[in-house]
This record gives structure tokens, sequence and C-alpha cells, in this order.
């Protein structure tokens, strides 16, 4: 700062009264001073406002990975829908690993977020003490949690994997299976494989025609080993329903390599609607739900959330349950 107001001719207080758009700066003066800013490079910190103001300009969001195209949108949307307000975002990835989550809960709290965004209902004690100690507006997404912590935007994966069973039953299918991941790190996943679980002891259909594949995410070639598994132990199995669109994917193409007829031989049906689902022959059956959609409904929560704080006032909890929708397409 003091070498701005050198280059500008002015003090340093002046500088800061100019960055800080006050009103006691003539305009001549203040572009002065931001010529002389942009000719350095300089950046006002602004930590010492924030420890005074509480305002930050930052929110957090963590989700699981960041190559997971429901994920990117969903950050997609949430930063579409703070643009203008003065916020910016700050991602983080955890790997689908709740300690990972709680380490960086703690990291992004001492850096003073207004808002903080999860994924998912489930975390460690710590995270979820720290969170609700943190005295700033905090939303789940991405699930129903039985308990929340504040705000929630999302749906019930369990609810969406049985409704694609009984889909699949309406369409004759009769020994439905399931690939998933091999651990519950992804909490959304247990959830769908509990409503897959649910939806065929419900229908009276052959239990047990499930195969874990691996640690989550689940890849494409780790669906290619598992619908391997399932149709040489249960050759039986008529259809299978799979934890994402990437295993369905990898589902599909062994299927094609081994030149067995898709949905003459197997049935094959993901979860989450990526662009490979719309794109890949024949074209997946999959559950969607609207990514961008779930992101500016938590930024638009977060921007209620935060005014309501500035004003010393508490918006209270809100759930929004989002829709998700069967899309029937050829591999069924």
């Amino acid at each position: 700062m003091a070498d701005v107001a050198r280059r500008a001719g002015v003090s340093a207080m002046t500088v800061s009264r100019a960055l800080k758009g006050a009103g006691t700066v003539s305009d001549l003066t203040r572009r002065r001073i931001l010529r002389a800013v942009d000719d350095l490079g300089y950046v006002l910190d602004r930590t010492a406002g924030t420890l005074s103001s509480r305002r930050s300009g930052f929110v957090a969001v963590l989700i699981p990975s960041l190559n997971n195209s429901n994920f990117s949108d969903t950050a997609g949307g949430i930063g579409r829908r703070l643009e203008g307000s003065g916020l910016e975002m700050l991602l983080g990835a955890t790997g689908y690993d709740r300690g990972r989550e709680e380490d960086l809960i703690a990291a992004l709290l001492r850096r003073r977020p207004e808002g903080m965004v999860v994924t998912g209902g489930s975390h460690t004690e710590r995270a979820r003490l720290l969170l609700g100690a943190a005295g700033i507006p905090v939303v789940e997404m991405w699930d129903l949690p039985p308990e929340p912590i504040g705000h929630v935007v999302g749906f019930s994966n369990a609810a969406a994997a049985a409704a694609l069973v009984h889909h699949l039953h309406a369409r004759g299918y009769r020994a439905i299976g399931y690939i998933g991941g091999s651990t519950d790190r992804d909490t959304r996943g247990s959830d769908r494989r509990r409503g897959y679980e649910r939806a065929v002891r419900d229908l009276g259909l052959p239990q047990g025609l499930t195969v874990a594949c691996g640690s989550p995410p689940i890849a494409m070639d780790q669906g290619s080993e598992a619908v391997v598994r399932l149709l040489e132990r249960s050759p039986e199995t008529d259809a299978v329903v799979c934890v994402s669109d990437l295993s369905a994917f990898g589902a599909l193409s062994e299927c094609q390599r081994r030149g067995w007829s898709v949905p003459g031989r197997l049935a094959i049906a993901g979860f989450g609607d990526f662009e490979l689902s719309r794109s890949c022959h024949p074209r997946l059956t999959t559950v969607s739900v609207d990514a961008p959609a779930i992101g500016d409904g938590v930024g638009d929560l977060l921007l209620r959330a935060i005014a309501a704080g500035r004003a010393d006032a508490v918006l209270a909890p809100e759930t929004r349950r989002m829709p998700f929708a069967i899309l029937q397409r050829e591999t069924t």
C-alpha cells in the first residue's frame, strides 16, 4: 500500500479509503490510485477488515470429486447464483473421504467463510460439531439427511434407486442385480444400494444379486469387471442397476466386447444422466437429477441466510426436496 501511495502521490490512508470505496476520495484521486494499483499488481489485504466486519466475501463448498460432471455442474450453479453478490466460492474436494472432509472443514473455518456447503448428510462427529458451532449458514446438498445441520437441498438417493428397480420390474425384468462400491465412503451410493435392496424385497424378487467392485468413485473398468462377475455367479440375472452412469457404461462396453446383447441378454441402468449416457450406443437408461438446479437452490439459500445474518437475524432452516426422474432409453 505504501508503494501505491508513493506512486500515486498520496498517503497510504487515502489509498485504503479509495480501495474501500469511501466517498471522501475525489474521483480524480481515485483514478490515479487505481492506475498505480494496476501498474504495481497490488491486491488489498482484507484480513483485518474481515476480523472487524465478519465479512470475508467468500463461501466454502465441499464436493466429493472435481471430475464428476454432476458435482461440477452443481458448483457451476452455485457460482452463477452468487454472481453480483460480492461473494466468491472457494471449492474443496473430499475424495469421498469423511476424514478428509473434516480436515477441510476445519481449515476453511479458520479462514472465516460466510457460509459453508457440504455434500451429503453423513459426516464425522467432529465435522458436525465444527459446523454446528461455526455460527454461519450451513447447507447440505445431494441428500436428505435425517438430522440436518442447517439447510438442505437434495433428494432421497434410496428412493431414486428403488424407483429405478420398480421401473425395471414394470418392464418385465425379474432377476435384477446391482453393481456398486465395496465401502461406505460414498454414502449416497450406499443409500442407493439400500433403496435397491428394499425394492427387491418389496417386489419379492431374488435377493443377493449384488457385486461390490471397489472403493468410490466407481470407474468404468470396475463396472466392466463387475458385470462379468455378476453373470458368472448369477447367470439368471436379466437386468442390473449400477451405482452411476460410469459403472453402467463400463458394464455396457464389456457386454458389447463379449457379444452379450443389451438389452436382449442383460438390461443395464445407471444413475446420474451423465453426458456419456446420452451419447453412447445404445443409450443408457438412468436416473436424472438437475444438478445445476441443486446449485441454484444452494446459492439462493446461502444468499438469503447470509443477508439475514448481516441484519442480525437468522434464516430458519429450510429443506428443499429436488425432483428426480427415470429416463427410459435403449439399454432397458
